[in-house]
């Protein structure tokens, strides 16, 4: 008869659980410090990325020099190959 309901996600909190926080959050930063810590915790998340994409970046190199030698060798024989059929065109 009294069925029982049984949150979806029973690790998350609900509403009334998230305003506790809040408050309990107000009364020990304060409200004045809250958009300051929210500042630097956004500063603090950019922060991280762009050194996530700088390692990105840089794995990348080292993983595209392999790459572009192969690729430099590739060129280099065909620009030999044009420049050598060029002067036999130019000696006929």
């Amino acid at each position: 008869m009294f069925d029982t309901i049984t949150p979806l996600f029973p690790g998350l909190p609900g509403g009334p659980e998230l305003l506790v926080v809040l408050l309990i959050v107000v009364l020990l930063f304060g409200a004045n410090k809250i958009p300051k810590l929210a500042r630097s915790s956004g500063q603090a998340i950019g922060e991280f990325q762009r050194g996530r994409e700088e390692i990105e970046d840089e794995l990348q190199d080292v993983t595209g020099d392999d790459d572009d030698e192969d690729d430099a060798t590739d060129e280099s024989s065909a620009d030999s190959v044009s420049t050598e059929s060029a002067s036999t065109e130019s000696s006929k």
